[in-house]
């Protein structure tokens, strides 16, 4: 087995670490940066905070970040970068909000539009203004990958885009940030780092390093994601599934995503559906897929650690999970024609889908979307 391991990422975790935001502005020599966040972190005062408690050095701010971040929004943040001159990027949000900051800190600095990074019409950047990745969701990891994805919403596209220039320089993960989270939020961004976990750990790339953050990240999910959206100020639960997610971002940085994600683009773009509920749809589905071929009793191994008795009895209970957190199983709600559901199958074609251990075909995918609509 060959592989490669490199996390160029300085991170601090823990409760009230928000607090050392400045002492890491410091530390990269920042003079002038900007705060990318979304509308909800003016309204609730966390941005007045920061900005007072760094009043020279947080001199810009942009807060038109949308849940699936749109290719127009990167182009409006990068303009505004170049404008006032920053050379620092702060990113306060959830995973949208951090994959914009993440692609405008890079893009910021050759004005070509996103569009043309986005269609592979461009070479990705290898230089980026620095990065402080802070997350206020448990879920996406995106503070600690080489990951952005973004959205074309004019044609209904969502994609991933990587690079190592997409590693944040320093990520700041503070479980309090998420104890405001709605309970339909935390259930998202809970799934998609359950996702991430499971992904990792079954991708035909995996290797020992993915594998360890793996099977510890995935562990923590099911434990306690259904805690942290019953009891949101429970200290222990947000706490533990902060790790979860950030754990599960380390791996699959090192592997990629799979047949979850590559589904979970086209239900998020055509669909507009949160990614993290969209990943959830299919998780459990694949969970069966997969372990009709699992001949080295590896995705055995991992039902085990997370505490059950085989993979049968993990994707039953991924299903009463989702059930009793609000998400969805299916889109029976959504009266899908036939020929949406082609589309479907059509925009699937992703390349993550080569990472599944399970070759996944036309007919496998048109299965696993009318399952959803019978």
């Amino acid at each position: 087995m060959d592989w490669h391991y490199i996390q160029p990422v300085d991170i601090h975790f823990g409760n009230g670490m928000l607090s050392c935001l400045s002492e890491q502005i410091a530390k990269l020599g920042g003079k002038r940066g900007i705060l990318v966040t979304s509308s909800s972190f003016i309204e609730n005062g966390l941005v007045k905070r920061l900005t007072e408690e760094n009043p020279t050095t947080i001199a810009t701010v942009y807060s038109g970040v949308s849940p699936n971040t749109d290719i127009k929004e990167c182009d409006e943040c990068s303009a505004l970068i170049r404008k006032d001159k920053n050379d620092f990027v702060i990113a306060l949000g959830g995973g949208s909000v951090i994959d914009c900051a993440k692609a405008s800190a890079a893009f910021c600095l050759d004005n070509i539009p996103t569009s043309v990074y986005f269609e592979g019409k461009a070479q990705l950047p290898v230089r980026k203004l620095p990065l402080i990745a802070i997350p206020t969701t448990a879920g996406t990891g995106s503070e600690v990958t080489r990951v952005t994805v973004l959205t074309d919403h004019a044609h209904g596209v969502k994609t991933p885009l990587k690079a190592p220039v997409f590693y944040p320089t320093i990520a700041i993960v503070d479980p309090e940030l998420t104890y405001t989270l709605p309970k339909y939020i935390t259930a998202c961004t809970g799934m998609d780092a359950l996702c991430h976990a499971i992904e990792a750990y079954w991708n035909t790339s995996h290797h020992p390093i993915s594998d360890a953050f793996a099977f510890h990240a995935a562990n923590l999910a099911v434990r306690y994601l259904e805690q942290a959206c019953f009891e949101p100020k429970s200290a222990i639960a947000r706490e533990k599934m902060a790790e979860a997610s950030l754990t599960a971002g380390m791996a699959f940085t090192l592997t990629g995503t799979t047949s979850v994600h590559a589904c979970s683009y086209p239900l998020g773009a055509m669909l507009d559906m949160p990614h993290g509920e969209a990943c959830g749809l299919t998780i459990d589905r694949f969970l069966r897929i997969n372990a009709q071929s699992d001949k080295d009793g590896r995705l055995k191994r991992l039902a085990r650690a997370m505490g059950y008795s085989d993979v049968e009895a993990v994707a039953d209970a991924i299903t009463e999970l989702k059930f009793r957190i609000g998400l969805k199983n299916d889109l029976t709600h959504l009266n899908l024609t036939d020929g949406q559901i082609e589309q479907l199958v059509k925009n699937t074609q992703h390349p993550s889908m080569k990472n599944n251990p399970v070759p996944i075909t036309e007919d496998i995918l048109r299965n696993v979307y009318r399952s959803m609509v019978l």
